[in-house]
């Protein structure tokens, strides 16, 4: 009895165009679809991947906000687009201009004034400071644009009021005292609103350097009833002291008795 061969056996025996009629064929002749691999778990190494850089991108994210790094998203979001200006009404000056670009153009304008305060042991100066200008452009120079000469036309002014204790009848030793400075402080706040100083001072700068008496006391008068017309305009308080560190030896100090 003969066994029996395997289809194997045969595939040697069958030429080629025969044996691609016995193939199965497809139910429809034509696909529509793309071709793409069957539907099944994602790779376990893709996903540790993915899932890492999302933690480490989230995590980057964290520390730039913890370092003060300006978020990309949210300053986009709050800046409006340039079509906007672009959209804008010709005339619409304000709608073309920000707050922050129309504060930027004048600058210029809105330099400080300043008041510098010298209080020693032995005296106390007052000195109002204007940014550099035209004498003709400051009220108490005295100089008209009009009918002044060519000279003083050209004369530029800084310094507005320069007072000390001397100068309101203090005189030797009483000249370094509390109440010397204090009536110094509230003669000189009198003086720039005669002279309509005032008016023109946007933003005033305070500048202390030294340690004597005068320094508390003129800091008690613009706190005072004295200083209410200009204490609102004071934008910074500046301590211009000088510190000795190492340097030369210093003088002997006097010893009385």
């Amino acid at each position: 009895m003969a066994s029996s061969k395997s289809p194997r056996a045969f595939t040697s025996f069958i030429c080629q165009s025969c044996r691609q009629r016995l193939l199965p064929h497809p139910t429809r002749g034509f696909s529509t679809s793309a071709a793409r691999k069957a539907d099944g778990p994602p790779f376990p190494s893709h996903d540790s991947a993915l899932s890492g850089l999302g933690a480490l991108s989230s995590s980057m994210n964290s520390t730039s906000r913890r370092k003060g790094f300006n978020n990309t998203g949210d300053t986009n979001a709050s800046r409006p687009s340039f079509m906007e200006y672009l959209d804008a009404p010709a005339g619409d000056l304000a709608s073309v201009l920000s707050q922050h670009a129309g504060r930027n153009l004048n600058a210029m304008d809105t330099k400080p004034h300043r008041m510098h305060i010298l209080a020693t042991k032995h005296n106390t100066h007052i000195t109002i400071v204007q940014p550099t200008r035209a004498a003709s452009q400051t009220a108490s120079s005295g100089v008209s644009g009009t009918s002044a000469s060519a000279a003083d036309q050209k004369k530029m002014v800084d310094v507005l009021l320069s007072l000390s204790a001397g100068n309101i009848g203090f005189r030797k030793a009483g000249r370094g005292s509390y109440d010397a400075a204090y009536q110094l402080a509230a003669f000189v706040l009198k003086q720039l609103q005669e002279r309509g100083i005032a008016s023109g001072i946007q933003k005033l700068e305070v500048v202390l350097r030294g340690f004597g008496a005068g320094r508390e006391a003129v800091t008690k008068a613009l706190l005072g009833a004295e200083g209410r017309s200009i204490r609102g305009k004071i934008s910074a308080v500046v301590d211009a002291t000088r510190l000795k560190l190492g340097g030369p030896r210093s003088k002997k100090p006097r010893r009385l008795g």
